[in-house]
Order: C-alpha cells, then sequence, then structure tokens
C-alpha cells in the first residue's frame, strides 16, 4: 500500500553556534529539492557576514536563502510575531514551487513560535499586508517600537502581574506580554490563568492563544520533522574558541571598525543610536567596542592595544561559549516540554556531531534517512535510540518549564548585585555565582567601612564632649574658688 506524503512538511534543523547547522541544511535541501530559511535573528541583518556567521555564497550549492540579510543596521531585530508572519509566507512560496521549505538557524523563540501555532502571529499575517506601506508612527502598536521603559510604563498600567514577572532589561519578553493585551484584549498573566485552568480540569481542547515566550502551545502549525545538530561540551567550546580566532584572521574588526564608523557618523548628526538592540548586541561587535574606542581616540600604546584586543577576544569566545549553553538549556527547558505538550516528541532527532571526522556517518547519512522517511510518511526510529547522546539529551532538563508555572513565580531582588530573579532556581543559582560572591563581599566591606567611620566620628563626639564636660566642670570650680 502506497504511503502518503505528510501535507504541508517542514524540515526545522535546530542546535547551538558551531555545530554545522548551516551545512546540513545545504546538503538537504540539495538531496530533497528545497529551500532554506534563516531563523537567526542576527543574520537577518544585511551585510557582517562575519560577526552574524552567514553561511558564505560559494557554500550555499546555489540553494535559495530566505529571510538571510533582508534588514538594515539601523532596524531593530524584528519581533516574534514579525518573523513569523515573514516565514509563514516565505513557506507558502517555496511550496508553491512544488519544493521543501527546511528552516534553520539558533534563535530558537523564533524558532519555536513559527513551529507552534500562534494566534497572535497568524492575526499579523491576516492583518499584515495591510500595513506594509505605512510609517512606524502609523502602524498598530507603534509603543512596541519604543524605548523599553516606556513599553514597561504602559505594561504596568494594564497588566502589573506580567510587569513584575519580567527584569526591566528583558525587552522582548515585555514587549511580547504588551503585545499580547493590544492584540486581544487580554492579560498576558489572565491567559496564563485559563490555560492553568484547562490543565487542572483536563481540558485537551482548550486552545491556546500565544506560543514562544512562555506560553504553551497545544499543537503544531505543520508537520515536522526536528533535527537537533549537537556536539559536547568540551569539543564544542574547543571549536566555538577556535572560531573567534578565525573570525578575526577573515576580517572581523574590519566589521567593527564598520559599525563603530557608522555609529560616529550617526552620532554627529545627532541622531541617537540604541546600542542596547539590534544588531549592536550581537556577539563579535560589544566585546570589541573598549578596543574600537582606543584605536580610535589614539591615545593607547601599542602595549595597551594588544591586552585590549586580546581581552575583547576572550570576551567574544566566553560570550559565544554562554550563548550555546543557553541554546541547549531552550531546547531542554521549553521546546522539550512544548513538544511533548502537543504529542510530537517523536518528531525530535539529536544527530551527535561531537566528531567531525564521523560527520557523514553520524550526522549526515541519518539526516538523509529521517528526511526520506519522514517525507514518504514511513515510520521513524524511536528518537532517543539513535544514540547514547539522544538518550541523555532528549530528556527535559527540568520537570517542568518553569514559565508555565505562574503559581511558582516569586520575585526578589539582589540589592548587591541589583538584579532581579522571579524563580527559586533563578534566585538559587544567582546567589551561588562568583559575581555576587564578589559583589556581596564588596558591599560588606563598604558596609563596614561605613559603620567605623560612624564609630570613629562617634567616638570623636564624645571626646569632644568629654573634653567640653571637663572644661565646664574646671569652670565651675575656679568660680567657686574665686
Amino acid at each position: 500500500m502506497a504511503r502518503s506524503t505528510p501535507r504541508q512538511p517542514l524540515v526545522a534543523i535546530l542546535g547551538t553556534t558551531g555545530t554545522g547547522k548551516s551545512q546540513l541544511a545545504v546538503d538537504l535541501a540539495s538531496r530533497f529539492n528545497g529551500e532554506i530559511i534563516n531563523g537567526d535573528a542576527m543574520q537577518l541583518y544585511k551585510g557582517l557576514p562575519i560577526i552574524t556567521n552567514k553561511i558564505p555564497l560559494e557554500e550555499r550549492n546555489g540553494i535559495p536563502h530566505h529571510l538571510l540579510g533582508c534588514i538594515g543596521r539601523d532596524e531593530e531585530t524584528w519581533t516574534v510575531s514579525r518573523f513569523v508572519k515573514k516565514a509563514l509566507n516565505v513557506i507558502e512560496e517555496i511550496r508553491s514551487r512544488g519544493r521543501l521549505p527546511i528552516l534553520v538557524g539558533g534563535t530558537h523563540y523564533y524558532t519555536q513560535s513559527l513551529l507552534f501555532k500562534d494566534g497572535l502571529a497568524d492575526e499579523d499575517v491576516e492583518s499584515g499586508r495591510e500595513n506594509e506601506g505605512a510609517t512606524e508612527a502609523q502602524k498598530p502598536f507603534a509603543i512596541l517600537e519604543g524605548p523599553t521603559e516606556a513599553i514597561l510604563e504602559m505594561l504596568r498600567e494594564v497588566d502589573p502581574v506580567m510587569a513584575d514577572r519580567w527584569h526591566p532589561n528583558e525587552r522582548r519578553k515585555i514587549q511580547r506580554s504588551l503585545e499580547i493585551w493590544l492584540k486581544t484584549g487580554k492579560r498576558a498573566s489572565q491567559v496564563y490563568e485559563e490555560q492553568q485552568r484547562r490543565k487542572q480540569i483536563g481540558d485537551p481542547a482548550g486552545e491556546t492563544v500565544v506560543s514562544g515566550e512562555g506560553l504553551t502551545a497545544t499543537w503544531m502549525r505543520f508537520p515536522t520533522l526536528m533535527l537537533w545538530v549537537h556536539s559536547s561540551t568540551e569539543t564544542l567550546y574547543a571549536r566555538l574558541d577556535a572560531r573567534v580566532d578565525k573570525m578575526i584572521q577573515d576580517g572581523l574588526l574590519a566589521e567593527v571598525n564598520e559599525l563603530d564608523e557608522y555609529l560616529q557618523a550617526q552620532e554627529a548628526t545627532g541622531n541617537t543610536v540604541d546600542r542596547t538592540r539590534g544588531i549592536w548586541v550581537s556577539i563579535g561587535y560589544k566585546e570589541f567596542e573598549g578596543y574600537q574606542t582606543a584605536l580610535r581616540t589614539g591615545n593607547s600604546t601599542e602595549e595597551e592595544l594588544s591586552k585590549l584586543k586580546m581581552e575583547a577576544i576572550e570576551r567574544t569566545q566566553a560570550a559565544t561559549r554562554q550563548y550555546a549553553k543557553r541554546q541547549v538549556k531552550w531546547i531542554r527547558t521549553k521546546l522539550l516540554h512544548a513538544l511533548t505538550a502537543a504529542q510530537s516528541s517523536d518528531k525530535l532527532f539529536l544527530l551527535d556531531g561531537s566528531d567531525l571526522a564521523a560527520w557523514r556517518e553520524n550526522v549526515e547519512c541519518p539526516a538523509f534517512d529521517l528526511t526520506a522517511s519522514f517525507l514518504e510518511n514511513a515510520a521513524l526510529p524511536k528518537p532517543r535510540s539513535l544514540s547514547g547522546s539522544a538518550a541523555d539529551m532528549l530528556v527535559p532538563k527540568t520537570e517542568y518549564d518553569m514559565s508555565q508555572r505562574q503559581d511558582l513565580w516569586k520575585r526578589r531582588t539582589c540589592d548587591a548585585c541589583n538584579i532581579t530573579a522571579v524563580t527559586e532556581s533563578d534566585w538559587n543559582q544567582h546567589t551561588k555565582s562568583r559575581s555576587h560572591r564578589r559583589a556581596v563581599s564588596s558591599k560588606k566591606r563598604k558596609d563596614d567601612l561605613s559603620v567605623d567611620l560612624l564609630r570613629a566620628k562617634g567616638a570623636q563626639k564624645a571626646s569632644t564632649d568629654h573634653l567640653e564636660g571637663s572644661i565646664e566642670s574646671f569652670d565651675t570650680i575656679t568660680i567657686e574658688v574665686n
């Protein structure tokens, strides 16, 4: 009996930076008549191929790449809803040509919002065309493009519960929470409560409004095969450090200088550039700002410049490793739980790319076999059976996604570090961190110094009072003698 091809199939390639996702996407697209959709927020920007780690043109094998280098450096990174709207349009176009859409990228909250049914994003798709030609001020909800402080202030007015949920620096999450209220008329905190009630009464038909930023999706948008290209931590970190060194050799500093010149030109004309968002927070630029400033001012010696450069390289390497760690955490604490809720855990496969010498055996061939079976609607193997790494990593890192458990949120602020934590695990992790211990130690020294100064002032005052008292007694005795 002939098997039918899944209706509207999609292949999504996930994983951390530096694992070879882009190359696997090209290999799959070449073999299965596919086109590639970029799901990396920084790669949306035009130019800057080294900082954003775009796959070189000569390595694309003629495969069309969409949403790659499509916005200017003066534009803010797209919201989740805008990315989903654009990606859905591209997917539709690719399918109209009879080709397979392949999503690849490391911005996993973009990926998850695209993979799961999202009422807000769908609303954007329906209403987006009428706003394409509008100016920013004319577009609905222009507040979402404003300063984070303004967005948070409005969120406090309409949904104080969610405003307290996020740290003031978490722009994307604050933005998303306000967006929910603006588009649905429901507070995000209310949506959480409704979802929790459905779970408690066991209502499987309960329709979820949003996904991606912590709200559970109950079904997937398309039949999707997900391939997680993974590498062991030690191997990956060494690979990432080496990649940063190669980025320097390939001209990273020229791109840093290009961005710096653009920044200086904008500020010279009175235009303020918000360097807390968009391309300005990309790994590989912000770490070199101090070095770039020293170069521009010309006040540093060669030895000082060399030291600044080395420190910037080390910061870039450290930031890249931390980013990779967060990417894995997202998959294991958010995506796996969302897949379980959607009864789609059997569609995520981990491919172990730790050993590059065995890439074909461990990654390429299994990916080809899985994709062929998926497209033929044939039975797929159990994901955890592929390797020891798969058996270990395809288990959720936590018992539940904390963002789903509003009942466990408890906002606490560390006065020593000016850090806000909402969950118990985040608080414990912060209080055990080296930076917290340093801050507490520094605060204690300052407090002790203040106490010592107060004591010294008190002792000085007591001594003065005693001396004044002695003088008064002497005057009294003298008067009596006279």
